[in-house]
């Protein structure tokens, strides 16, 4: 690349993270790093069982820990809620702890507080903890916008001997969302199109979405047999770390591209609502190898390996029976929009080719 056409680079990262069975004991001593004034937003879905370990982990730590049970959506709503809490309670640090939803209600609360943000997943089902992206949804469940924020979360605590607890299903899909990290930084790279805060990905970027490949691919299926058990083990450890770390680098720095787009337009389908981000982005994965014409032995790898760690590789997994033109039209048409990631492959595409690629999952 001439000086002249050089374009700013970089990257992002979380604060710091930490990951093992137990991590979330720590809560306490971690969070007196940042003050002395705590509040924290709990998932309800875990809320019974992990509030007295909670307790537990900070009442010897903190001056105050404001212990709150989070109401199933980050909903504008819900953020306000939980920064007004925290604002009463004096909170210096707040803590987001379970899925998605909770952490990105913390992190964007905690941007409108000022203060800095502490989140600990109970769940390994997507790269979500480490970014600076909450989705903000409306009380329907729909999304209402993408709240972009200034930065990652200060600390992920990830404590595996939890998420191990979870059904395998959860991991299952973190791995296919964890698959489309170097297949979109690839084909951003390819194009130069812009990472997620407007440059262009470092070379390590890159790296470690590769890296986060070659670990899901290694470990993935072992992975799975040991959350089966329940079991924090080595393969659980490494996929974990893909899931949420590698992943979460790799996407945000790296960029992301036509996988994540046909999610987008999968879910505009009633029929697939009820699948889990990762497991559409999955199949998004498989249409946008497609899209590339990526040799048919390199597509067969990827098709098996999904199947090996029971991620949908045929649009009827997801539920959806009808593929007709009208409901292929359907996604295509979102996930081409003008603007839309889709726009990072190395190449021009079309409505009519995402139908085409859909076609041959069927």
């Amino acid at each position: 690349m001439s000086a002249g056409k050089t374009r700013l680079q970089g990257m992002r990262f979380p604060g710091r993270y930490v990951q093992g069975p137990g991590a979330l004991a720590a809560l306490g001593r971690e969070a007196a790093v940042f003050g002395r004034r705590a509040a924290c937003v709990v998932d309800r879905g875990v809320f019974h069982r992990l509030e007295p370990v909670i307790a537990a982990a900070t009442h010897d730590a903190l001056d105050h820990f404001a212990v709150l049970r989070h109401g199933g959506e980050c909903t504008l709503a819900e953020i306000d809620a939980l920064a007004d809490a925290a604002r009463a309670a004096g909170a210096q640090v707040l803590v987001g702890v379970g899925g998605g939803k909770a952490l990105d209600t913390a992190k964007a609360a905690a941007r409108r507080l000022g203060v800095p943000c502490i989140v600990a997943p109970t769940i390994a089902a997507s790269d979500a903890p480490c970014s600076a992206l909450s989705v903000v949804y409306r009380a329907d469940g729909t999304v209402e916008h993408d709240e972009f924020l200034p930065r990652n979360p200060d600390l992920v605590l990830v404590d595996t001997a939890i998420i191990a607890e979870a059904p395998a299903r959860f991991l299952a899909a973190g791995i296919g969302d964890a698959l489309a990290t170097w297949y979109e930084a690839e084909a951003c790279r390819k194009s130069g199109a812009l990472n997620m805060f407007q440059v262009q990905g470092l070379p390590l970027a890159y790296q470690i979405a590769a890296h986060c490949r070659d670990a899901i691919f290694a470990f993935g299926a072992e992975a799975l047999a040991e959350n089966d058990r329940h079991e924090a083990g080595p393969a659980f450890e490494r996929v974990v770390e893909a899931n949420i770390l590698l992943s979460g680098i790799g996407f945000e720095s790296g960029g992301v591209a036509a996988a994540h787009a046909i999610h987008h337009g999968l879910s505009e389908l009633a029929d697939v609502h009820h699948a889990l981000h990762g497991e559409k982005v999955a199949l998004g994965v498989l249409a946008q190898l497609r899209l590339e014409g990526v040799p048919e032995a390199e597509f067969a790898a990827v098709r098996d390996f999904c199947r090996s760690v029971r991620l949908p590789t045929r649009l009827a997994d997801l539920g959806i029976r009808d593929t007709g033109d009208a409901v292929l039209g359907i996604v295509a048409a979102r996930a081409c929009r003008p603007g839309e990631i889709v726009h990072n492959q190395p190449f021009p595409v079309s409505e009519a080719m995402v139908v085409a690629a859909l076609r041959t999952l069927i």
